[in-house]
C-alpha cells in the first residue's frame, strides 16, 4: 500500500451557503443597528450607541455560529482516518473500521465500526452529489488496500 495516498475532503455546497448566510447576517444586523436611534416609543427609554454596538456584536456572533458548519472535514491515509464534524473530532486507525457507508436517503456518509457504532462524516454530504460519492469511493479504496495489506501479511512465512 502506498504511503503517499492521502485524501482531504471538505463539503462544498454547505460552505458556500454558510459564508453567504454569515455575510447576510452581519449586514442585516448592521442595518438594524443603524436604525436603532431615538426613543423606544412612548416610554422614557432611548436607543444609544451601546445598543447599536450590541446589535452588530449579535450579528457577528450569529455569523460565527453559522460558520461552525464549515468546520467538517475528512482526512485519510494508509494509517487511518481523521473525521472532524461540527462538534467533535475523531482519529481512527483502519483496524477499527468495518466499512464506509453512504445509505440511500442518508444526509451524509458514515463509518461503520467493528463495535457496531456508526460515526457520521458530515463532510461527505448528499447535497454535494458526485463529489461526495467520489469521496466515499476513495475512502473505500483506502480501506480495501488496508484490508488487502493485512491479508497479505497474515500468510505463513
Amino acid at each position: 500500500m502506498s504511503d503517499s495516498a492521502q485524501i482531504h475532503l471538505k463539503p462544498r455546497r454547505i460552505r458556500v451557503v454558510c459564508w453567504a448566510s454569515a455575510i447576510a447576517l452581519v449586514v442585516v444586523f448592521g442595518l438594524v443597528a443603524t436604525s436603532l436611534t431615538g426613543p423606544t416609543g412612548n416610554g422614557y427609554g432611548t436607543f444609544q450607541r451601546g445598543d447599536q454596538f450590541a446589535m452588530v456584536g449579535l450579528g457577528v456572533f450569529g455569523a460565527l455560529a453559522v460558520l461552525l458548519f464549515t468546520r467538517p472535514r475528512v482526512e485519510a491515509d494508509a494509517r487511518g482516518v481523521r473525521v472532524r464534524n461540527v462538534i467533535g473530532s475523531y482519529e481512527l486507525p483502519w483496524e477499527v473500521v468495518r466499512g464506509v457507508r453512504f445509505d440511500r436517503g442518508a444526509p451524509w456518509a458514515s463509518l461503520e465500526l467493528h463495535d457496531d457504532d456508526l460515526l457520521p462524516m458530515v463532510a461527505l454530504q448528499a447535497a454535494d452529489k458526485e463529489f461526495a460519492v467520489e469521496g466515499v469511493r476513495a475512502l473505500r479504496r483506502l480501506h480495501q488496500e488496508h484490508l488487502a495489506a493485512l491479508a497479505g501479511g497474515a500468510g505463513p512465512r
